[in-house]
């Protein structure tokens, strides 16, 4: 399983789309954001803070963590979603803690897309 061209979230008006949509889980390791992309493929783009995570060998590093972590449970997540990973606590983490906590966040994403999808409030069909 390779990390593809068109499973990267490029361009900034994705991220925004992405960022946009408000549909958000935060967890130990990972905030990840969450939006429907009308494929059926899944889509990462990774957003790692020079602030927060320090110098350019630290940020490449944890990129390539979380590529490596979403390259691995790829075939564990449903498609169809665009997705931005930051990572929060990066301390000592490995592939398999940003995996376990990928896997678990965009479960819990995917329930909450599917909900607001059929809510009245997000254009879904009313109740009657």
């Amino acid at each position: 399983m390779k990390f593809r061209k068109h499973q990267h979230l490029r361009k900034a008006a994705d991220f925004a789309r992405v960022y946009a949509a408000r549909c958000v889980v935060r967890g130990s390791r990972l905030t990840i954001f969450a939006a429907l992309n009308h494929g059926d493929y899944l889509r990462v783009g990774l957003s790692v803070s020079k602030k927060k995570h320090g110098h350019a060998v630290l940020r490449n590093r944890l990129k390539r963590l979380l590529r490596e972590a979403f390259r691995q449970s790829c075939d564990q997540l449903p498609a169809g979603l665009d997705l931005v990973l930051i990572p929060a606590a990066a301390e000592g983490a490995t592939v398999t803690d940003f995996r376990d906590a990928l896997v678990e966040a965009v479960r819990k994403l995917s329930r909450k897309l599917a909900r607001d999808t059929k809510s009245p409030a997000a254009g879904g069909p009313e109740p009657h």
